[in-house]
């Protein structure tokens, strides 16, 4: 360390550092002024030396998870003023085009997501992927106070501190969640809460930057040599507003952090070596500046590539197997975990003897035991944890008990795993897949029993895939495990324990196509057909079962159309059919109100399908009630459905 006159021992190179994120920022602000910068800006302007202290002593080779206000985090890990500039200017130069722009950082090691509490798993994700290759890079993510309200951060502070995943969680303490100041929001002392998890802790403050170094650098070492979590807490200040816009903050408030702010300090007690460097920051940032306002944009061709696929028309006869779906589904991951040592398994009590739920996860821990891990009820850092996993190149298969509680993983599925890919600009993927059971007939009343999936396939950039009994699971499983997108998989608790393609029907052909995600096709062996029904899913057993009953009941002759992949129906084959027919039928097991049969209808008018007549038949609108006689009722039963069928189409 170099001494400067009048400021304590502090290097030129830490001053520098800081000196040049609080340029940047300020630079920020005064391209948004001019109408330069597109969105929003969250400056660190006073906080510069928490970036220095932590992401600037950070190896390499570990890795970064930063927030909203990620600029500081970036330039200190990256050193990349060029891109940040650039990205936040729109520019295709930009570290992610221009896509991503402040919130949104992706370069060497380093992510940022505006999703605060999201970050947490998703981080613990990445760390734990780094353990399981036995290295001793860390992670850490930097979280604001105001992150503290959330929940999923205690979900993953448990966990990490449970299964001793090597992730500094850095805190910085600037008193406010955005206008809000920590006294209306905020209950107990921030840092009993790591303590009560068993993780190590650590304080220090910006004001004193030669001590927050020399503490950082002692959590950053406990964590690697120790591979255990730690908790930093950073007390600072930010003195610029929470964005761009408005600050109630006193102006006495203000003024005094002002007055104690190093940079500050620094410039009134040396002010040459401030402007030796000042200037020579500003000559930088201004020739960047100049430079990269001449680039070009991302076009919508190089950020969108539109899925132009259609159904593939090589079809194979059905093949009955003498196996339950649940012994396949295990079959196969007993199989996959084999032969790639890349893939994981998390869920909740998915050890053995118990093996899941369902069993589908039997025996795995048992052969496995280092690639299994059963979870807390924590479905939101579960998730988020496999994202990590699978950000940082492993294939993770999250299990959630019962769909119905795939809603407490709706952040990390929409803003984080549906995301990263294009957000990121291509940088990464995310091919994580969650399994989860879902539909009622079992009794398990109206949190246990709901099929939710046209809440899912609504999701961009997540296939959303429903398994049935008519071919081995396993075939959709080995497709999806070559995906490089996150996959949602629902799995009909009643089909777990049907067998494969038990069905007799004489008077239809039942064939599969070679596609990866097959659709299944029952059509009349002689005659022409006169409706198309569409089914998917655990309905779709049923509906097969049923259609001598609609030729004999409802005088018509149906063909059945079962998609595997629903987040992206075969419209094309199903356009063919109801041009034939000139009627379609939808039937799910989900409530009927913008459901697959909308999404359906829709498109088949978009596409050009004429004039046909349509129905759908669904759950009623209800929750799924626990009584048998009642629970069958408000779900399409067979009486339902013919009677429907014969009153809409006869």
């Amino acid at each position: 360390m170099s001494e400067i006159a009048g400021v304590r021992s502090l290097s030129h190179k830490h001053i520098k550092d800081a000196l040049r994120i609080r340029m940047v920022e300020e630079k920020f602000l005064n391209l948004f002024s001019t109408g330069h910068l597109n969105g929003t800006v969250h400056t660190c302007v006073g906080q510069e030396f928490s970036a220095v202290a932590f992401a600037g002593q950070a190896k390499k080779k570990d890795f970064i998870f930063s927030n909203h206000r990620c600029h500081g985090h970036y330039l200190c890990f990256t050193g990349d003023t060029r891109g940040l500039l650039a990205e936040l200017l729109g520019k295709s130069s930009g570290t992610c085009g221009g896509i991503g722009s402040s919130q949104h950082l992706c370069r060497d090691n380093f992510f940022s997501n505006g999703i605060q509490g999201g970050i947490m798993p998703v981080a613990a994700g990445y760390a734990l992927a780094n353990k399981l290759r036995g290295g001793d890079e860390i992670g850490i993510v930097f979280i604001g106070d105001g992150t503290l309200g959330e929940g999923v951060l205690y979900e993953t502070m448990n966990i990490i501190s449970k299964w001793k995943i090597p992730l500094l969680i850095v805190c910085e303490n600037n008193s406010y969640a955005q206008s809000t100041p920590q006294s209306l929001n905020l209950s107990g002392e921030i840092i009993s809460r790591p303590s009560a998890f068993g993780i190590q802790t650590y304080e220090g403050d910006t004001w004193n930057p030669e001590v927050l170094l020399s503490k950082a650098k002692e959590a950053i070492d406990f964590v690697r040599i120790e591979s255990k979590p730690a908790f930093f807490l950073v007390e600072t200040y930010r003195l610029n507003a929470h964005s761009k816009g408005d600050d109630d903050r006193e102006i006495a408030e203000l003024d005094h952090f002002r007055k104690i702010d190093y940079l500050n300090k620094f410039k009134d007690e040396s002010p040459e070596y401030y402007s030796l460097y000042k200037n020579a920051i500003d000559i930088e940032i201004e020739g960047m500046v100049a430079e990269i306002l001449k680039e070009g944009e991302t076009s919508l061709d190089q950020y969108f590539i539109p899925d132009t696929s259609i159904t593939d028309d090589r079809w194979q006869p059905l093949s009955p197997i003498n196996k339950r779906q649940v012994e396949l589904l295990n079959a196969f991951f007993h199989d996959c975990m084999s032969s790639d040592d890349k893939v994981v398994m998390l869920g909740e009590d998915i050890h053995s003897p118990y093996g899941g739920a369902f069993k589908v996860t039997k025996g795995l821990s048992t052969s496995f035991p280092d690639r299994v891990f059963t979870t807390p009820i924590s479905e939101a850092a579960i998730t988020g944890i496999s994202n990590g996993l699978a950000l940082n190149g492993f294939k993770p298969f999250v299990e959630i008990m019962f769909g119905d509680f795939i809603t407490l993983a709706f952040d990390q599925i929409v803003n984080h795993a549906s995301k990263f890919r294009h957000m990121f600009n291509g940088k990464v993927n995310c091919p994580v897949v969650i399994r989860t059971p879902m539909g009622g007939r079992r009794g398990y009343g109206p949190t246990h029993s709901q099929t939710l999936d046209k809440f899912l396939i609504g999701i961009d950039n997540v296939k959303t895939v429903a398994i049935n009994t008519f071919f081995d699971p396993g075939l959709v499983y080995s497709a999806i495990h070559k995906q490089t997108d996150p996959v949602i998989v629902i799995e009909n608790k009643v089909d777990y324990g049907k067998k494969i393609f038990q069905q007799k029907l004489p008077r239809f052909t039942a064939l599969m196509n070679n596609q990866d995600f097959p659709v299944v096709h029952l059509r009349p062996a002689v005659a022409a057909p006169t409706i198309t029904i569409v089914a998917y899913g655990g309905m779709a057993d049923i509906v097969a079962t049923l259609l001598e009953d609609i030729f004999e009941n409802a005088d018509l002759i149906p063909e059945l159309i079962i998609p595997t992949l629903i987040s992206a129906l075969p419209i094309d084959l199903i356009l063919s059919s109801v041009k034939r027919t000139g009627r379609l039928l939808v039937i799910e097991e989900g409530s009927q109100y913008g459901g697959i049969g909308s999404e359906l209808g829709a498109s088949l008018s978009e596409k050009g399908a004429g004039a046909f007549k349509f129905k759908r038949i669904s759950a009623f609108p209800v929750p799924i009630p626990s009584v048998k006689s009642l629970e069958l009722t408000v779900l399409p039963e067979k009486e339902r459905i013919i009677d429907e069928i014969t009153r809409s189409f006869s």
